[in-house]
């Protein structure tokens, strides 16, 4: 049985394969139990190394280093390539409102954190620690273990050792306070599940509007002209019914508006009072009502899969004088956007457009409409933007004051690069769309080989650190830093 033993305590590559395969399995599926309705997750993974670690199964220290770095790489660049498309438009109106409290709950963590570390003395290392598994920030345990090893050259297992302790209380602590604040300010559930799954709940960056048009200065004049003097303002006219002889057209930039016509806009919700201001009034007309007053203009999504289209703007598309249809809206990532000419289209973009079927079937094979394409994996960009990431990630930055420079890490950089690219790729022919079931797939596996390299370097001295170097003050701590910032911010945001 030497080749078993071998195999389970050696340092061969077989050994290093065969106990991340253990450790991962056996953290996934004990975390997918439940406890009162609460599980621990994938995050079981880290429990699972820290036992593994316990019972003296070790893996070459320069190769645990290594698949924990690689591993949160590829976790924090593909939540970067997942949020990046929506991530602006996030900042817009209640998205700011919402980045701002979860900013305060986590300079409040770091506040409470500091203090406690003067109070107790507990190295600023494992407080940090601490607060990672109080917030259950994984991305920020990696990067407080970075930051340590730049500094001191040698990691210190007792950052990790204090994220696993604070960990589980602060999943229970997390779902309490949400549910505390629930009865305070009671919230009906009902109610709230209503409005998130009511199309017309939902909050959107653009709005359609039905116009008459009755203002006199607008009389005789094109689209065009009266963009011109909204300059500015967002929107994009789709549908024209005219009041002369009760026909439907396409829009154009040259179309002619006149006393009583009808007009279907795109705009967003904060030009919308300005447009109905200086077009006309707001009339009752759905997208059903305009398709029943022409069957031969209708309104279909395509999606964008064809390389070549990647990157062009929807001017250079030139789909109006090639197939007389209109682009309204484009959606990407689930955000829609207004389909104004100088926006560029990437692929797994869903564009709609309206215009005649037969002209529709001609812009379908222009822009690709192919699902099967999008399953394509498209490495090259992958690995540019992990190398760009790990490249910003490892500039130091010298600040006044700090003696030691600061880097961003292998956590920063590549998240801000998988942000950008997702928003600037198409500009550089870059195709950096992913399905999501690949981007979780990557996240996923990377984030399994981070937490086991975690587990399996703290799992020696863990249960000691536990029952006899003070481990269990440490959950107390991380119980304080999970629920003061949130019962603060959360009674503020109530």
């Amino acid at each position: 049985m030497h080749w078993l033993e071998s195999l389970l305590f050696g340092d061969g590559v077989a050994h290093s394969i065969l106990l991340f395969a253990l450790v991962i399995v056996t953290g996934i599926a004990l975390g997918k139990l439940k406890f009162k309705g609460v599980s621990f997750g994938i995050t079981f993974v880290l429990f699972a190394g820290l036992l593994a670690g316990h019972f003296g199964m070790k893996i070459n220290p320069e190769v645990l280093h290594f698949m924990k770095e690689f591993g949160l790489i590829l976790f924090v660049y593909s939540i970067g390539l997942q949020v990046g498309p929506g991530f602006l438009s996030s900042f817009k109106k209640g998205g700011l409102q919402l980045n701002m409290l979860a900013t305060g709950i986590v300079f409040l963590g770091v506040t409470v954190t500091i203090v406690l570390h003067y109070v107790t003395d507990i190295p600023m290392q494992t407080m940090v620690g601490i607060m990672s598994g109080a917030v259950t920030n994984t991305p920020g345990l990696g990067a407080a273990q970075e930051a340590y090893y730049d500094i001191h050259g040698v990691s210190d297992t007792s950052v990790a050792m204090g994220y696993a302790v604070a960990y589980p209380l602060a999943v229970v602590g997390i779902i309490g306070s949400i549910i505390f604040i629930r009865y305070v300010f009671r919230v009906n559930m009902e109610e709230e599940s209503a409005k998130l799954s009511d199309p017309q709940g939902k909050k959107s960056a653009v709005e359609l509007l039905s116009l008459e048009v009755n203002n006199p200065a607008v009389f005789g004049m094109t689209i065009r002209e009266i963009a011109t003097l909204l300059e500015g303002k967002k929107f994009i006219a789709s549908r024209v019914l005219h009041s002369r002889n009760e026909q439907v057209e396409i829009a154009s930039s040259q179309t002619v508006l006149n006393k009583g016509d009808k007009i279907y806009v795109v705009t967003t919700p904060k030009d919308r009072y300005t447009i109905i201001a200086f077009v006309g009034n707001s009339i009752d007309m759905s997208t059903d009502d305009w398709d029943i007053l022409d069957k031969q203009l209708v309104s279909k999504r395509v999606l964008v899969t064809r390389s070549k289209v990647n990157g062009k703007t929807i001017r250079e598309l030139n789909l109006r004088a090639n197939f007389g249809i209109n682009i309204t809206r484009v959606n990407r990532a689930g955000v829609d956007l207004i389909a104004q000419p100088n926006l560029k289209l990437q692929i797994g973009d869903r564009v709609t457009i309206v215009g005649d079927s037969n002209a529709i079937q001609g812009v379908i094979e222009a822009l690709g409409n192919k699902m099967k394409r999008l399953n394509e994996p498209h490495l090259i960009s992958i690995f540019i933007g992990v190398f760009l990431g790990v490249l910003l990630g490892s500039i130091p930055f010298t600040l006044p004051g700090v003696p030691q420079p600061i880097k961003l890490g292998l956590a920063g950089g590549p998240l801000i690069v998988a942000i950008l690219m997702s928003v600037l790729g198409a500009k550089y022919k870059l195709i950096t769309y992913t399905t999501i079931s690949a981007n979780l797939m990557l996240r996923e596996i990377g984030i399994c080989f981070f937490l086991a390299c975690v587990g399996l370097s703290a799992g020696e001295d863990f249960v000691g650190t536990i029952l006899y170097g003070g481990g269990l003050s440490w959950i107390g701590y991380g119980i304080i830093i999970t629920l003061i910032p949130l019962f603060i911010v959360g009674m503020y945001g109530g």
